[in-house]
């Protein structure tokens, strides 16, 4: 018997072979099916209860198995998933549109929804009406058939192109590596740097360092690393990646996509992809996004360009160099932060053991939201790298199992994301709880040393703890309003107001020990780090933007006649460019936020949710970092609430006011 097709309770991992993968998602679509024509063919007169009920419970099968496929897909990958993702993309879009176009079930939906008024639906109820009904409009289902036919054709190409996407870019991730042995290469770079390039080329049977791609490796390498030269090799091939002529160039698959995508819009009625994505943001419209970024660039961008100026003038003392380039960034950066500052990230790093910080995560996680974390061993897990923790709350009821996957490795892409593999919902009047994972790219361990995160990691466990926080503490009636099913520029709320708490001293006496000697991280890093914040703030914004700006450049207008992406790509960086352009690179074929996530007409939500998140914590701030009546306020109004409600107005449940772009720029020193 297919593992994937029995019941379980948390996922079967060792029991799943590749080969089930495909055919358990083929039966589960055959149950999905069978489920929807019961409710199609119900003879009674559609309800809420048998039909907008119903089809939230519909396919939950598919829903689980999916979940560990591509969840798998992304984390622990090999050439047989990827076959088996490109061969099921198109069947889940297919079966998608069968729903959404389905004029019978559309019917049901519709006959609910007209008569909404007298139904008498709680918040949370007539959100799910809502949002079923708008799913179906917005999806086709008012369409004639040549239409919804060429829909259906458009979703298929979409899902595949995608997964292309991803998967040329992971394999230029994973083809690049530079090989040095001679020591004079490696000046500047940290001992810890250097041991784990040491172990990469021993895991290869090499001699001396090897750097590759991955995070941990390739942004130290430029952040140290004094050979110039070797600094510009390594950030090209970075740059370059899914941009050479080979066959993993993603130049035609962008273009395709953005095509594709202005197509479907098209034929939804909507201008662009940007206006049918916002319509259903707090944003709302591309012109807002637009208002908002520029509000944000005429802040920042003054204070981007003198502090560009400075770190020039500070790069031609230093070294004589005349003209910064994008390689020279992150080292003249880090070497002046460390003048001014007196702060070195290197010292640092011996106060943040990875598992000190995970114990700091969860402490500050028991005092907000009084949760405990356990450590089990009795569940599967995809690799033995994962974490697994059963959590309850203060009384010991369940709340949620937790996982945890920290370090690079060959079949798991770049970057940081949280993930669920099974949502939160009541049914047959019990709670059921969440399954949610984290998964990071952080330093392996070494011989000689633990896994010591550098600030920036620290700030990233915190963001995707939070996001986590956001699944595990999910507490609504519906799955499909469950956890992080909010808007889209909501969704980062959750996980950026909870960096805040790494800046604090009265959370990092937490957790910053250092590993050998178990002393707490001295008073004067604390300030220094809090003094060190809004360092190159400006510069940060201004890069921020620039991806916000250029993905509504890509999805906020007709692209038919965009035919060169590096041509179009400087035209979009042209008001928030400060290194010269390098000629061999290319963003846009790597950009896998908004071609392969979910984040197209939607990077704009970070810089969005900065504001909600630095006006939230002034709240915090206000009453203490750990005041339990603020955080409670939080977690009901927000963590646990999921997408029951209009965002704007559990926020202002919360805060009792609405947000204001005040606090974010306070914080970022930009007034």
């Amino acid at each position: 018997m297919n593992p994937l097709l029995n019941d379980f309770n948390t996922a079967p991992f060792s029991k799943i072979s590749n080969s089930d993968y495909k055919s358990a998602i083929e039966k589960a679509i055959e149950i999905a099916k069978v489920e929807i024509d019961e409710i199609i063919k119900n003879s009674e007169n559609p309800t809420f209860e048998n039909t907008t009920v119903a089809l939230d419970f519909s396919g939950e099968k598919l829903n689980r198995i999916t979940s560990i496929f591509f969840n798998l897909n992304s984390a622990e990958t090999n050439d047989e998933i990827q076959k088996i993702a490109q061969e099921v993309s198109p069947i889940l879009s297919a079966f998608g549109n069968d729903i959404t176009l389905n004029e019978n079930l559309f019917k049901r939906v519709k006959s609910i929804f007209d008569i909404k008024e007298t139904l008498k639906l709680t918040p949370e109820q007539s959100m799910l009406l809502e949002k079923q009904y708008k799913s179906f409009a917005r999806n086709g289902a008012n369409l004639n058939e040549n239409d919804k036919t060429q829909l259906r054709e458009i979703d298929a190409k979409l899902s595949k192109l995608s997964l292309k996407f991803g998967e040329n870019v992971l394999a230029e991730t994973n083809a690049f590596e530079m090989h040095l042995t001679n020591e004079l290469d490696i000046a500047g770079l940290p001992e810890s740097v250097k041991e784990a390039a040491k172990e990469i080329a021993k895991s290869k049977d090499k001699e001396g360092y090897i750097f590759t791609l991955d995070h941990p490796s390739y942004v130290p390498f430029l952040t140290y690393a004094n050979n110039r030269e070797l600094r510009k090799k390594l950030a090209i091939a970075a740059g370059k990646k899914a941009f050479q002529d080979n066959e993993l160039n993603n130049e035609k698959v962008v273009l395709e996509i953005v095509n594709l995508r202005h197509q479907r819009a098209n034929l939804l009625s909507y201008k662009t992809h940007a206006h049918f994505v916002l319509e259903e943001r707090m944003a709302e419209t591309p012109e807002k996004v637009i208002e908002f970024s520029n509000n944000l660039l005429e802040k920042a961008k003054p204070a981007a360009l003198k502090e560009f100026k400075d770190l020039e003038n500070y790069a031609k003392k230093l070294d004589g160099i005349d003209q910064l380039q994008k390689w020279d960034g992150a080292y003249y950066s880090e070497k002046l932060k460390k003048e001014l500052f007196d702060l070195d990230q290197e010292l640092l790093k011996p106060y943040f053991k990875l598992e000190n910080v995970i114990d700091g995560v969860f402490t500050i996680a028991n005092r907000l939201y009084d949760l405990n974390f356990e450590e089990i061993t009795t569940i599967d897990k995809y690799h033995e790298d994962v974490k697994t923790y059963n959590v309850t709350d203060t009384n010991g009821k369940f709340v949620a199992v937790f996982y945890a996957d920290f370090h690079p490795r060959k079949g798991k892409r770049n970057g940081a994301w949280m993930t669920s593999y099974k949502s939160q919902q009541i049914k047959n009047k019990i709670n059921e709880r969440p399954h949610i994972s984290i998964v990071c790219n952080f330093t392996k361990p070494t011989e000689t040393k633990p896994s010591l995160l550098t600030f920036n990691e620290v700030t990233t466990l915190f963001h995707e703890f939070g996001h986590a926080l956001h699944g595990m503490l999910a507490d609504t009636t519906y799955k499909s309003l469950s956890g992080t099913s909010v808007s889209w520029d909501f969704v980062e709320l959750p996980s950026q107001i909870l960096e805040n708490w790494c800046f604090e001293k009265e959370a990092l006496e937490l957790f910053a020990k250092h590993y050998e000697t178990g002393e707490t991280i001295p008073m004067k890093y604390v300030e220094k780090i809090k003094e060190s914040a809004s360092f190159h703030e400006g510069m940060q914004t201004l890069r921020q933007l620039s991806f916000g700006l250029l993905d509504m450049q890509w999805h906020g207008q007709n692209p038919t006649k965009i035919t060169s992406v590096k041509e179009f790509e400087n035209s979009a960086f042209s008001d928030t460019k400060l290194y010269p352009d390098v000629a061999e690179n290319c963003m846009s074929t790597a950009f896998s936020h908004i071609f392969q996530g979910g984040y197209s007409a939607g990077y704009y939500s970070y810089k969005w949710a900065e504001v909600l998140d630095a006006d939230a914590f002034e709240y915090f701030l206000e009453e203490g970092i750990f005041n339990k009546e603020v955080a409670t306020k939080f977690k009901e109004n927000v963590l646990s609430k999921g997408g029951t409600e209009k965002p704007m107005e559990l926020y202002k449940r919360f805060r009792g006011k609405e947000p204001k772009p005040d606090a974010l720029l306070k914080r970022a020193g930009l007034i």
